[in-house]
This record gives structure tokens, sequence and C-alpha cells, in this order.
């Protein structure tokens, strides 16, 4: 659980940087490609303020889950990734004026739940010195951290 900012880190600029994609595709208006612009036409997406500015968010994101993935369990940290799913749903409804019903509040409740109880099961897999016993054996489980 000590990594546990790093992993929020990450899921705060996974969205951003989704934001960030959006408000400069909203920038660019509609697109549309033919074959003799269509590089041109990729330039001007990337070089974009917004959408450079998310393509960098998500490079720093991505070395946050780098680092993340190499001090705890996969298993454990991607779970924690669809937050991000969470976050950019409630600044959409704001900044975006996106649609927020019932089936997606529902949604990203079971999502808040599921992340608490994978946060639950690193508390109680990753206490260093934890003894267990079973069918009469003892064994120590460690962190390897």
């Amino acid at each position: 659980m000590k990594y546990i900012v790093f992993i929020l880190f990450t899921v705060l600029t996974n969205a951003a940087a989704q934001l960030m994609l959006k408000q400069g595709m909203l920038s660019l208006g509609p697109l549309s490609f033919t074959a003799e612009t269509f590089i041109v036409r990729i330039f001007q997406i990337v070089f974009s303020p917004w959408v450079f500015a998310g393509l960098v968010t998500f490079v720093i994101s991505m070395a946050s889950h780098l680092y993340v993935l190499s001090k705890v369990e996969l298993s454990f940290a991607f779970p924690f990734l669809s937050l991000a799913y969470v976050a950019v749903a409630v600044f959409a409804y704001f900044v975006f004026h996106e649609d927020m019903n019932a089936w997606r509040i529902a949604g990203i409740g079971f999502i808040c739940v599921g992340t608490v109880f994978i946060a639950q099961s690193g508390m109680a897999s990753h206490d260093e010195g934890h003894v267990v016993e079973a069918a009469g054996a003892t064994a120590k489980i460690g962190s390897p951290s």
C-alpha cells in the first residue's frame, strides 16, 4: 500500500491526458482525411497544443505506471486504472457537459467498490512478516520489496 500515491498519480495523469485529448479534438473540429492531406493532417493533430499536451501527459502516466509495476503485482496495480474511467466520466460531465445517466453512475459505483476490494486484498497480501497457518504447516509470507 505504500505505492498507492504512485498508483493514484498514474490514474490521474491518465485521466488528465484523456481530457486534454478530447479538448484538442474539439478544438480541431470534425476530422476528414484524403490521400493528399493524410500526413499533413496527422501532424496538425499531433502538434495541436491540447493533443500534444495530452500525449506528453500519457508518457508521464506510462512512466509512473512502469515504476509502479516494478514495485507491486500487476494484478494489484492494473485494476486501479479503472479509476481513470471514473475521473474522466465525472470531469467530462462538468467540463464537456457529457451525459451522466443512472447506468453510468451505477457502473462508476461498481468500479469504485471493486477497486476498494482490490486495495483491501493488497493490504492483506502485502503485509510483511504475516504468518499463515494452513493444514498444520506454518509459512512466513513477506513482500519482495
